[in-house]
């Protein structure tokens, strides 16, 4: 029997053709690489920029204008968080004042300064008794106390009660300590002037202008 041997063409390898410049997925490739460093150089920028704030001198205690002289200027690294703070390269808003206790040295939070209207507190004038502890200072933290005086205590009529020493307000801050002239040191009598919330006010003037000792007692640790 005869066999038939037919020639088959041979297989013909398939190269890979180099991708030239004009190939679309190279071009994809190079802009996608481009944005991821420009991005990424971006965000690294972006956290070293510096921007100007304003930090307050000394203590600013609710109530207080905003004045230039109670700022001083400082150059942060803030990223994200700078528009949260008050910034020192557009003009300070009129007519503002401090909301919240801002510390000596703190950086002024946008959100600690508004209108005098938003104020929910008032300054009352408490008179010391006594030397002034070393923790009251402006912007501390205070209670006042109400003691009945000696004559009340002794009437036969009060209750024991009545004569123990009484909470008037708890948490309020220290606007400012103040002494008359010609006091030096801890001599002379000296005034706290503290602020009340208006919901405190009836109880803290009553216990003023009645018989009896007000005391402002020092939050241990909120004077600095």
């Amino acid at each position: 029997m005869d066999t038939t041997v037919l020639d088959l063409p041979a297989p013909t390898a398939v190269r890979l053709r180099r991708p030239g410049w004009r190939d679309p997925r190279l071009l994809v490739g190079l802009v996608l690489i481009a944005g991821s460093v420009a991005l990424g150089s971006w965000a690294v920028g972006a956290a070293q920029r510096t921007v100007p704030v304003w930090v307050a001198r000394d203590v600013l205690a609710p109530g207080d204008a905003l004045d230039p002289d109670d700022l001083v200027l400082a150059d942060v690294r803030l990223g994200a968080a700078a528009d949260r703070y008050l910034r020192a390269d557009a003009d300070l808003p009129p007519d503002r004042v401090v909301l919240r206790t801002v510390d000596a040295g703190e950086l002024v939070p946008v959100a600690a300064v508004g209108s005098a209207d938003a104020l929910a507190v008032r300054p009352v004038a408490v008179p010391l008794t006594g030397p002034a502890s070393r923790g009251l200072v402006a912007g501390a933290s205070v209670d006042v106390w109400w003691t009945p005086s000696g004559a009340d205590a002794a009437t036969a009529d009060a209750a024991p009660a009545d004569a123990a020493p009484r909470q008037l307000a708890s948490a309020l801050t220290v606007a400012e300590v103040s002494a008359p002239d010609g006091a030096f040191g801890t001599g002379g009598s000296r005034t706290v002037h503290v602020l009340v919330p208006t919901d405190d006010l009836p109880a803290v003037l009553a216990a003023l202008a009645g018989d009896g000792v007000v005391d402002v007692v020092p939050v241990p640790g909120s004077g600095g």
